[in-house]
């Protein structure tokens, strides 16, 4: 196997499994990395249709215990409630994402846009966190389906690469008055189907890809293995941060960070390429 293969493998699933489900955008870190690391050709998109099936599994595995409890509980008030609030929430950037990705990709899955996004979000977060939270909804078993609905409309903002699925349904959530942890978990639950969705998406329309690549296939395990362990610890991490923290160090991050992507491509340190 090819050692320095293998090392992008690992690199990009780190990526992946870190930034899935930090308010950081998890799209716009592969695209900059692939850029980088030069793994955005036919193998690359593969890849990362592999290794977000490893950050889905991290979050259905952390969270078994609600699922199969849901599982067990389909028919009765409260199980039902949370499948339907999960579908309403889902439908916007279901259907947005059908009709118009085609035009995304074409235009905005670029570097420099993705800075842009970066910048903008981090500040819609700062503004966000200035504002007085009033918090109405403590858990998501508390949620009713306009809740839904409001976090669904916002995550269809990360339809924009670089804006982030869940900074946008975290803050979205705050913003309509959901406790941090609510609106952090509901962004984890809401993650499964949406990720789910657009996994089964993209390996149906590269399917060809996906067959032709099967010599490749200790790359997708180093890839999803790798992305299955960080998004745990990401999970985990961002569960115990929010505890005693706002969300207003991955808003600086992402400004700085967007910044010196711009400030690299423009002064031509770093020759970002068109994906």
């Amino acid at each position: 196997m090819d050692m320095v293969l293998a090392l992008k493998a690992l690199i990009l699933g780190l990526v992946e499994g870190l930034t899935e489900f930090l308010p950081i955008s998890s799209t716009g870190h592969l695209i900059l990395a692939g850029d980088l690391l030069n793994f955005n050709d036919e193998r690359g998109k593969a890849f990362e249709i592999i290794i977000q099936a490893g950050a889905i599994l991290a979050v259905c595995w952390e969270y078994r215990v609600k699922l199969i409890a849901v599982t067990r509980g389909l028919g009765q008030p409260d199980a039902n409630r949370f499948v339907l609030n999960l579908f309403i929430a889902f439908l916007p950037a279901a259907v947005l994402g059908l009709l118009f990705a085609h035009k995304i990709k074409e235009y905005l899955f670029q570097p420099v846009p993705v800075a842009m996004a970066f910048i903008i979000g981090g500040l819609l977060i700062l503004w966000a966190e200035k504002r007085q939270h009033v918090i109405r909804v403590e858990s998501v078993d508390a949620m009713n389906w306009k809740d839904a609905l409001k976090v669904g409309l916002a995550q269809t903002l990360a339809l924009i690469p670089g804006t982030s699925r869940s900074g946008a349904t975290i803050i979205g959530g705050l913003l309509f008055g959901m406790s941090r942890r609510t609106a952090t978990e509901f962004s984890f639950f809401l993650a499964i189907p949406t990720l789910l969705a657009a996994t089964f998406y993209e390996a149906f329309k590269h399917r060809d890809i996906l067959l032709r690549s099967e010599g490749d296939l200790m790359l997708f395990v180093i890839g999803f293995v790798m992305s299955f362990v960080s998004a745990m610890f990401a999970i985990r991490a961002l569960l115990r941060f929010i505890s005693n923290h706002d969300f207003t160090v991955f808003a600086w991050y992402r400004i700085v960070f967007g910044i010196v992507v711009l400030v690299t491509a423009y002064s031509g340190v770093v020759d970002w390429s068109a994906n």
